[in-house]
């Protein structure tokens, strides 16, 4: 636990929540519509339009794209109405974490956003990132990206004082997950695969009633960072390690001052210090309902964490059309 912030004021918790309703709501009008640019494109300038209303100096350190592939909310966009005088803030952000999932009206799209104090997240390049997660009541050391999968759940299954079958992984259903799921199949534990989501599926083991006991496998590096966030507002461990496929992603990483790459970050180097994580449904599922359009009204649900007060908040917005 940390002291509280100068810079992330209380004020600020809703007010998050405020930008990522924004950033769901103009999302929802897109489910189902088979468009994920036009999805994506619509959270985007929700997002922005709303944070540049906020008293802050923010500085986007996790975006859509470098700027010349993200003509909004592109890594280093300064947002906020008090630039060169407010708070000095970074931003971690992913408008629509699932543009496909909308796109065919699945479940588990997010809109979801992170802040910490300037440098308080980590510059995480665009690329695979191994994750490893846990959420809380485990002791220190538990999981270790070093060991196998197989190892990891043993570990997981005695901490817990249950034989390893009775343990949950999340993992993407992807091709490239296909050996860690036949070694999980092997152990013999549960495994819930998941289309897309892996900020969802990374904060689902910190709820006992999604019965998911571990995360594990690659996906996006800037969502590893977001995922920590929230993990450090409720407790939980979490192993990630870069994952590089050429030598572009190489010099890429480097581009951002990353000259370790075979590190494994823990749980504080993705996100340190005082922060807040803020997230918002788009479409229903394990973490939040989706946004609902009933007669005259929309309804959104959100939650919002603080990591220096531990305090979580599940908000129910009604917001006229």
């Amino acid at each position: 636990m940390t002291g509280d912030s100068k810079n992330l004021d209380r004020v600020l918790v809703l007010e998050m929540v405020r930008v990522t309703e924004a950033a769901a709501i103009a999302a929802s009008t897109l489910i189902g519509r088979g468009d994920e640019k036009a999805a994506d494109a619509a959270a985007v300038e929700a997002m922005r339009d709303a944070l540049n209303k906020l008293y802050l100096d923010g500085t986007v350190v996790i975006g859509e794209g470098e700027r010349d592939e993200a003509p909004m909310l592109f890594i280093g966009e300064k947002v906020g109405a008090a630039q060169d005088g407010g708070p000095k803030i970074d931003i971690a952000l992913d408008p629509l974490e699932g543009t496909t999932i909308t796109a065919k009206a699945g479940p588990n799209a997010l809109a979801v956003l992170a802040v910490a104090e300037e440098g308080g997240l980590l510059n995480a390049p665009d690329v695979y990132m191994e994750k490893l997660a846990v959420g809380p009541g485990y002791p220190d050391g538990v999981i270790d990206l070093n060991k196998t999968p197989t190892e990891n759940i043993h570990a997981i299954a005695k901490a817990k004082g249950v034989a390893p079958h009775e343990i949950i992984a999340c993992v993407l259903d992807r091709p490239r997950h296909e050996k860690l799921i036949a070694e999980l199949r092997q152990v013999g534990c549960g495994i819930m695969l998941i289309p897309d989501g892996d900020v969802a599926g990374v904060i689902a083991t910190t709820d006992p009633d999604t019965t998911i006991d571990v995360y594990m496998g690659s996906g996006g590096a800037p969502e590893g960072v977001l995922a920590c966030a929230a993990l450090r507002c409720v407790g939980g461990q979490f192993k990630g390690r870069l994952v590089f496929r050429n030598d572009d992603e190489r010099a890429r990483a480097r581009k951002w001052g990353i000259e370790d790459l075979d590190k494994v970050y823990d749980l504080t180097d993705l996100a340190k210090g005082d922060c807040i994580f803020a997230a918002t449904g788009v479409t229903d599922g394990s973490l939040l309902e989706g946004v609902k359009r009933r007669p005259g009204k929309m309804t959104t649900e959100s939650v919002v964490m603080r990591a220096s007060s531990g305090t979580v908040r599940w908000v129910k917005g009604e917001h006229r059309l």
